[in-house]
């Protein structure tokens, strides 16, 4: 009853649909209702009739007006004509319009009402009390639980009023607008309407939605309420199938086609339905106030943006102001120099024009005279008086060129020309600022020392960027780019830049960096992407103090030779000292960075080169103690040794370029063939002290060459075992165990 009720109310007045319009979107309004939502829109500035669009208030559609407003929008007669007829059912009831509003049917309009009130019955029976959807439709039976929502009689708890039916057996249709309407031919179990065959087709077409809806033969309007079973007419329904989602009655469970299905109570299925019911209520009344609270969120960023707009659309006019402005004080300061000169021009010429005109009458007053003289017969008379005029006549003649402007002025303005096409094509372009394109480093023309690197980038918008800024940061490796850009304590900032290179100085040696530019300006910035760069190995020479007394040092201190003949060296601790210990050291202690020497090898068979903490024995080879780490030959032997532990690897014999890479950082000593780009070994060693480069022959002479960069080939295998210790997680490894057994060199 309430649902058919709540079903024909209008959703803005609510109540019983008057004059109701159908609109777009398939619902209804009140035409009344439908102008006020019209009127709710209208201001000073809009009237009723600009207005040509507003939303359903039930599905938020827009719907659309033509030239004849609300008028121009299809009544729904349909509609209309069941509210008639509900209010028709409604008076004729015996109870009072208010009352008898409750009492009407869920489909008022589909059945004759034929009987009359009996009585009341006794609603205390297993089956529950009396139904508070009770209406002539239906029958004295009812759920179990229907007295919760009674509405009927308050007075009585345990009574309460029941409705005989006398149906007729021809069964109507529901949709059919003549008077009486024709048989129904099926019946929609779930729109609970029957149609006879032409309103079928009309409104209940055979494609989506309704192609899920389920049809049967007409059946009475009471068993669509589920109060008896569909299927067994005088049985009640009183279980649930939870396989097919309906109500049932027992015999359907016994013999029907729910035998085999799962089936529940009424009780609980109400039980559950109603917990999620009242569940989904909750989550919806709870999602209803986010969303009101995102509307007035939303509200309130639209208020923002009309304040935003009106102020930058005020700052738009003053700045363009401005320029109209400039251009206007300009063009007066420039027309007042064309006036100047105008007048400057016009006082030189008046002045010559002046001189003119007086030179003028000078020289037609002479003619003048000279043709009174010409006159003159006597030759006497003539000579005596034609002699001065004929000198001053030739004077005239001779100084004509007198009589020329002596300025050279013509009436053009050349001085004056306008250009104004770079100032019009920046008008033009005239536009609000963006951020510029983020810069791009090149590696390719960055440089880098032991201690400097030299950074150089380009920009798309060079001339809109105001400034450069340069971030910097060592990167060991061991963790993401992402966490160091989110490490805001780790990164050196070098702001204010101007040109599209920077050389930052104080750099660790052989320490990898990365870098990125932000170019700056008024309306922001961007990054480049991330760049890696190093710096070069620390360079060193061989340390003549810690050479033994029979190598000979070359005056650079670059290449040692052994000599039995030196001998004048005087011993210090400093020096190797002791049979067979021909060595010497850098002069130089690592304790930081990534650093890669060479050594060009020559003829020499027999030597060693390592590293060695400052405290390692300097009376003994190399690699014999705990504290030097070395690479080795003794004739065609090639080995690694620490420690007295000596371990064979494999050399080519023709190695004349050896490659020494330390990563004090990560705890690595590599040996590379530098001419075939081949690895050799690697030590894994826990520093614990700074270390010095150290080289021993016993044959030949050696030249170190130091301060290089780290070449691509080193760095890619650094790389690798840098991210297989990682994988290890090597962070705290011990000095390596080698090999025994074998074969020592002597």
């Amino acid at each position: 009853m309430e649902t058919l009720e709540s079903e024909l109310t209008c959703p803005i007045c609510l109540e019983l649909f008057e004059d109701p319009l159908l609109l777009p979107c398939a619902h209804s309004l009140c035409f009344n209702c439908a102008h006020r939502i019209l009127v709710s829109h209208c201001s000073t500035t809009k009237p009723l009739e600009s207005i040509s669009a507003f939303q359903c208030p039930t599905c938020r559609y827009v719907i659309t007006l033509n030239h004849r407003g609300l008028e121009g929008l299809k009544r729904n007669v349909t509609l209309q004509n069941i509210i008639d007829r509900f209010q028709k059912a409604s008076l004729s009831g015996p109870n009072s319009p208010t009352e008898s509003r409750r009492l009407q049917p869920q489909r008022p309009y589909t059945a004759t009402i034929s009987g009359t009130i009996a009585g009341t019955i006794g609603g205390g029976g297993g089956t529950g009390g009396g139904s508070a959807r009770s209406s002539p439709a239906t029958s004295s039976h009812s759920h179990p639980h229907a007295n919760h929502t009674n509405h009927i009689n308050h007075n009585n708890a345990n009574h309460s009023p029941a409705i005989v039916v006398k149906m007729e057996p021809r069964i109507s249709c529901q949709f059919c607008e003549q008077d009486p309407p024709r048989e129904a031919v099926k019946t929609c179990v779930t729109c609970e309407v029957s149609y006879c065959d032409r309103c079928l087709r009309a409104t209940h077409p055979n494609k989506k939605p309704f192609t899920s809806h389920r049809l049967v033969e007409p059946v009475p309007d009471t068993h669509l309420r589920g109060l008896t079973c569909l299927e067994h007419e005088n049985e009640k329904v009183n279980m649930y199938c939870l396989v097919d989602d309906q109500l049932i009655c027992s015999l359907c469970k016994l013999v029907g086609r729910h035998r085999e299905h799962q089936v529940s109570s009424l009780t609980d299925r109400f039980d559950k339905l109603k917990q999620t019911l009242e569940n989904n209520l909750t989550n919806l009344v709870k999602r209803n106030s986010e969303l009101e609270n995102q509307m007035a969120k939303l509200i309130q960023i639209c208020q923002q943006v009309e304040v935003n707009t009106a102020m930058h659309e005020a700052k738009l006019v003053e700045e363009c102001d401005e320029l109209v402005e400039i251009i206007r004080q300009r063009k007066q300061v420039i027309a007042v120099k064309i006036k100047e000169s105008k007048v400057m021009k016009l006082r030189k010429l008046a002045q010559q024009i002046a001189n003119c005109r007086q030179c003028l009458e000078r020289s037609s007053a002479l003619i003048t005279q000279a043709e009174q003289s010409l006159k003159e017969n006597d030759h006497a008379r003539f000579l005596q008086s034609a002699r001065s005029v004929a000198e001053r006549v030739a004077m005239a003649t001779a100084s004509s060129q007198v009589l020329l402007p002596d300025v050279n002025l013509n009436e053009a303005f050349d001085n004056f020309a306008l250009d104004f096409s770079r100032e019009k094509k920046i008008l033009e372009g005239l536009d609000y600022l963006t951020a510029p394109n983020p810069p791009s480093i090149r590696d390719e023309l960055c440089t880098a020392s032991h201690d400097t690197i030299t950074v150089h980038w380009t920009s798309e918008d060079e001339f809109s960027v105001t400034s450069y800024e340069l971030q910097y940061t060592i990167y060991t490796g061991q963790t993401t780019f992402i966490s160091l850009y989110n490490s805001a304590d780790s990164w050196m900032i070098v702001p204010n830049i101007k040109q599209n290179h920077y050389t930052v100085h104080g750099l660790q040696s052989g320490t990898r960096y990365i870098f990125f530019v932000k170019a700056i300006n008024q309306a922001g910035s961007r990054n480049s992407e991330p760049a890696r760069l190093k710096t070069n190995s620390q360079p060193f020479k061989l340390d003549p103090k810690t050479a033994h007394k029979k190598l000979r040092l070359s005056n650079d201190c670059l290449t040692m030779e052994k000599d039995e003949s030196s001998l004048k060296k005087s011993h210090t601790p400093e020096r190797f000292g002791g049979t067979g210990s021909y060595g010497a050291a850098g002069n130089v202690f690592i304790d930081s960075g990534c650093h890669y020497w060479e050594v060009l090898l020559g003829a020499s068979t027999w030597y060693a080169i390592g590293v060695a903490y400052k405290s390692a024995a300097k009376n003994e080879w190399n690699g014999k103690n705990s504290s030097s780490w070395v690479f080795s030959r003794c004739n065609n032997n090639f080995m690694v040794r620490h420690d007295g532990k000596e371990m064979l690897v494999e050399a080519s014999l023709q190695l004349r370029r050896l490659g020494v890479l330390l990563d004090y950082d990560n705890n690595s000593l590599s040996f590379h063939d530098a001419m075939n780009s081949q690895h050799i070994h690697t030590f894994e060693i826990s520093f614990l002290l700074p270390v010095v480069p150290t080289f021993m022959i016993w044959n030949k002479s050696v030249m170190i060459l130091s301060g290089l960069p780290v070449p691509d080939f080193v760095d890619g295998v650094a790389s690798d075992l840098q991210e297989l210790q990682q994988q290890q997680m090597g962070l705290c490894r011990q000095e390596s165990p080698y090999l025994t057994g074998m074969k020592t060199c002597h």
